[in-house]
């Protein structure tokens, strides 16, 4: 069977870097999952995720002329057809975080932090006019 882009096949992990996996393939191939294509959640360290000797399944993203065989592990898992459920039924009453009055503190935030700015450039500036006049 040949190795083909879009296939999902079982794989070996061989060696652990930085930047992903090797991942030993049927036929005697070998490719490479980037540690972006590991998981869907934020991968800072590989062996977080991967231990050598480790069976993986992977999909197979790119085969190049000198042999390079890109892989997933993320896109090899079977995603949901189904839609994430979201609780709409829940109310929340806290006036707080209503929109009202996050947007009422915003404004009030904002207009606080525009005056102060303008304060400090009118004393900037009265400061460098009484420079000049000396």
């Amino acid at each position: 069977m040949a190795l083909a882009v879009g296939q999902v096949v079982d794989g070996v992990v061989s060696n652990l870097t930085k930047f992903g996996a090797f991942v030993n393939l049927p036929e005697d191939k070998s490719g490479l999952v980037h540690i972006s294509e590991l998981s869907d959640s934020y991968v800072e360290n590989v062996s977080d995720f991967l231990k050598k000797g480790q069976q993986v399944k992977v999909k197979i993203l790119s085969l190049d002329d000198r042999g390079k065989i890109a892989l997933s592990m993320k896109q090899a898992q079977k995603k949901s057809s189904k839609p994430a459920e979201v609780d709409f039924s829940r109310k929340n009453n806290d006036e707080d975080t209503s929109f009202e009055n996050r947007l009422s503190r915003f404004l009030k935030d904002s207009n606080e932090k525009m005056e102060a700015a303008r304060s400090r450039q009118n004393s900037k500036m009265g400061t460098s006019r009484s420079k000049n006049r000396s």
